[in-house]
């Protein structure tokens, strides 16, 4: 039986916060969907951190702090 290549690289690790004036979801998809502009080949998302933006008592934005991983070209 025919073994698949393994998948090795080097990859990093970036933090950015995504916003939104609506949900935690579309604030995650923000930061994911900016992010993929500049840079190339995104592996993983994930959510470390979720918070708000209160303004007078009201809450006027969603943030979301993602830790992005991306493959270094080689």
């Amino acid at each position: 039986m025919a073994k698949k290549p393994t998948d090795t690289g080097v990859y990093r690790v970036t933090e950015i916060i995504g916003t939104s004036k609506t949900s935690w979801e579309d604030a995650t998809k923000n930061a994911v969907e900016t992010a993929a502009k500049s840079l190339r080949d995104l592996r993983i998302a994930e959510v470390t951190k979720l918070d708000v933006k209160v303004e007078g008592g009201k809450v006027i934005a969603y943030r979301a702090r993602v830790s992005l991983s991306f493959k270094y070209d080689g």
